[in-house]
């Protein structure tokens, strides 16, 4: 929405700076996006009539133009605006001239023709955007006169403000200079015309019919006789029509815009002889109902858009949105029905939007108009009618209502409206930041200290408590209210077992594992098929028989994961999943009757890591990483056949002694059922388990600054001996190492029935020096001699 200063004074003394009255306008909540100061920079600028145009010699986009700027003296222009002919009045300026957008004028040759001047358009001059050609002032105006004398142009001011959606007072200048004045503290009075009437009563030849009063709350419509449709608009109201973005049409069409722009009340002037019987009916279209609307457009309809109809039910225009064409004003008219009415917003915001029309009444109507301003409205559009078109109002008017919104008074509690703004205001203090804006405040009967507070007509928004303290807050001043730091809780914030669930995924991803979401439904036999007891819960309600089972390991889900891949020629996956299991409980088996909670499945959340294309020791591996992520104590894995796992390749993984889970590798026939032909290393863990365990200490040791040494070593081993065990033998065997890390698995010729080759990488480091050859050798014998002592372990050479 765009302001004049000069409207502004017009309603309200406002005499304040304009950056401090632009610095009212942000913090009322309308920021301002863009300051113009207009009038300024036309010093030098005349009337000039145009004796004579005729064409350039050398350019055919050019042409001369003899102006007399009142001495009788024929003065040469070159102008590229064909716009004018001889006899007008256009504005020149002279040379030594400095526009308002800073260009100086100088005497100049155009393709060899001297231009002594500059004839100027409305851009030109800052008085709109029109650059299309050379303005043609008012004939009546003398050659030389300033052109800022002649136009009665004076300094102003215009402000581009941003209004919200709450708030529709604010699309029309009374609105705002009623908000500034109560700021600034200077009185605020809207217009007051008293037209002239004469003739018939309006009623006699206008009537008024609302079929849908839900739609349709007010519809009033008067009389103007006698209008001259050829009189134009004064030269003071179309420059503030064209500052405020609209473009000067005839006199009545501008008095229109006026008039909505001023008070914010759209209306619409029909040519009487084209309203048939002068009966307006206002109702619901017919589903495919179709009009022509002003900008000829055909339009079609449906069931939810109102129209403003005629005596012959013929669509006269779309209401609130766009009238039609059949009862344009035109050269011919003589008589005008006005019409204002108030409609219901949500229902012009549809149709508008539907039929794409953002038309700058369909602006104000969905926002919520003042349903009292209309006969104000009417006033002043009369009056002005009146004064530049010549027309009489007849006396009277039709006036007919539907349903308008309740404006019954809100309960305002002077201590909610501090509790909210952090504020100390008393009754008093409320009622004297709200009066000013219509808010009428007083003093609730039934509670001491608390306001009833009755909601202006033009605050169709406004219809609670909050919304009346937001009124508060504005004309307190948000600047004014002291800051504090809110002591709320911060919500969202993440449990230790949420953050430690998030630290085993971020090791897993890290380790370059992609994280799947199997069902927790089995089909009857997927637990057979992947070597486990076939004890699943069998649901009753499932949706398909083929996902009857509720899964007692996650192990078949990843398995399908690592085939389906495999079936499409992706091997080498590693995957991993965070997710629930559900084991029977002792006595599920019971009769059936009524729900027992303690024969509910025990539900367990498990992690299972499948890798494919990897051994058993890789597993170990990552369950030795989650481990130490985690910061669980006395972690080592004892062999033991588990079901679903290679008889020879499978452990217990344990925490202090307790069994947490199985690591191993797939059994080969659970694989080969699945059309699986590398190995799989599998990890399957009681993550609830894990996470509710008491987190340990980390150790941490310093990172050495100078080489290290490796050697191999590689162990004849009882099948039945860990490579964990033999791990942690070499770890604590010698100070010197560093890491130690099992790279081979070996069962074959030159290893002895029942037994197993296991090779081990050992990294020697010091934190102190180098070590020499000697020392290295020392450390590795003290290895081998604390491997064989401990298991029986031949070394390999």
């Amino acid at each position: 929405m765009k302001v004049l200063l000069s409207w502004l004074r017009d309603l309200a003394p406002i005499e304040a700076d304009p950056d401090a009255i632009g610095d009212a306008f942000s913090d009322l909540g309308t920021p301002v996006e863009e300051v113009t100061r207009l009038g300024e920079g036309l010093d030098g600028i005349v009337v000039a009539r145009v004796l004579e145009t005729r064409p350039h010699p050398k350019a055919d986009r050019i042409q001369l133009v003899d102006v007399d700027l009142g001495d009788g003296e024929a003065l040469q222009i070159c102008c590229g605006a064909f716009n004018m002919g001889a006899g007008d009045l256009v504005p020149l300026a002279t040379l030594g001239t400095t526009m308002p957008d800073g260009m100086e004028i100088a005497r100049r040759k155009m393709r060899g023709e001297w231009s002594n001047g500059m004839l100027c358009s409305s851009a030109e001059l800052g008085l709109g955007a029109d650059h299309s050609g050379i303005r043609v002032l008012p004939p009546d105006l003398a050659p030389g006169t300033p052109v800022a004398e002649a136009l009665g142009i004076e300094p102003d001011v215009l402000w581009d403000l941003e209004v919200n959606a709450n708030r529709p007072d604010a699309l029309c200048v009374a609105g705002l200079a009623r908000d500034l004045a109560a700021r600034l503290g200077v009185p605020f009075a809207r217009p007051d015309p008293q037209p002239a009437t004469g003739g018939a009563d309006a009623a006699s030849e206008l009537g008024v019919e609302i079929l849908d009063p839900d739609l349709c709350g007010r519809f009033g419509a008067w009389l103007l006789r006698g209008l001259d449709p050829t009189a134009p608009s004064p030269e003071w109201m179309q420059r503030r029509l064209t500052h405020l973005g609209m473009r000067p049409i005839s006199g009545l069409v501008d008095i229109s815009n006026y008039v909505m722009l001023e008070l914010g009340q759209p209306n619409h002037p029909y040519d009487l002889a084209g309203v048939p019987e002068g009966r307006f009916r206002i109702r619901r279209a017919r589903p495919g109902e179709a009009m022509t609307t002003l900008d000829d457009v055909e339009r079609t309809l449906d069931g939810d858009d109102l129209l403003i109809c005629g005596g012959d039910d013929v669509a006269l225009g779309i209401a609130g949105v766009m009238g039609g064409a059949s009862a344009e004003i035109s050269p011919t008219t003589t008589d005008v029905a006005l019409e204002m009415a108030w409609f219901l917003p949500r229902s012009v915001g549809r149709t508008a939007r539907r039929l794409g029309l953002r038309t700058e009444a369909a602006a104000r109507f969905e926002r919520g108009c003042d349903p009292e301003v209309i006969d104000l409205a009417a006033a002043r559009f009369a009056a002005l009618a009146q004064e530049h078109c010549g027309t009489t109002l007849a006396p009277g008017k039709v006036d007919e209502r539907g349903r308008l919104p309740d404006r019954a008074p809100v309960r305002v509690r002077t201590g909610r409206v501090n509790q909210v703004l952090g504020t100390d205001l008393d009754a008093s203090a409320i009622t004297a930041l709200l009066d000013p804006i219509g808010f009428t405040s007083t003093p609730a009967a039934d509670a001491g200290g608390d306001l009833d507070v009755t909601i202006p007509s033009w605050r169709y928004d406004s219809t609670e408590e909050i919304d009346v303290v937001e009124e508060v807050a504005r004309h307190h001043g948000y600047a004014a209210i002291p800051r504090r730091e809110l002591a709320t809780s911060r919500p969202g914030r993440l449990s230790p077992v949420q953050r430690r669930r998030r630290e085993v995924r971020r090791l897993l991803t890290g380790r370059g594992l992609t994280e799947v979401m199997p069902l927790p439904f089995l089909a009857p036999g997927d637990l057979t098929a992947c070597g486990f007891p076939a004890d699943g819960i069998e649901l009753r309600n499932s949706l398909v028989a083929e996902e009857s089972v509720l899964r007692t390991t996650l192990l078949p889900g990843l398995v399908q994961a690592v085939a389906t891949n495999a079936a499409r020629r992706s091997t080498g996956v590693r995957l991993f999943e965070v997710g629930h299991v559900f084991l029977p409980r002792a006595g599920a088996a019971a009769p059936e009757g009524p729900s027992r909670p303690d024969l509910l499945p025990d539900e367990r959340e498990h992690l299972g890591v499948a890798l494919a294309g990897a051994e058993a020791p890789e597993a170990v591996r990552t369950w030795l990483a989650l481990a130490a992520r985690l910061g669980l104590p006395d972690v080592d894995v004892a062999d033991e056949p588990r079901p679903g796992l290679h008889p020879t390749r499978s452990a217990v993984a344990r925490v202090a002694g307790e069994p947490v889970g199985v690591v191993g590798e797939v059994d080969p026939d659970v694989l080969a059922h699945h059309g699986i032909v590398e190995r799989v290393a599998w990890l399957e863990v009681d993550l609830g388990a894990l996470l509710a365990r008491e987190v340990g200490e980390a150790a941490y040791r310093p990172v050495s600054r100078f080489p290290s040494s490796d050697v191999d070593l590689a162990f004849e081993v009882a099948e039945t001996t860990s490579a964990v065990d033999v791990e942690r033998t070499l770890v604590g065997a010698s100070p010197l190492v560093w890491s130690v890390g099992l790279f081979d698995t070996y069962r074959g010729p030159g290893v002895a029935e029942g037994t197993r080759s296991l090779a081990y990488r050992v990294r020697f480091d010091s934190p102190e020096r180098t070590l020499t050859d000697a020392e290295v050798a020392e450390a590795r014998q003290a290895l081998i001699d604390a491997v064989v002592a401990a298991h029986g372990a031949t070394l390999r050479g």
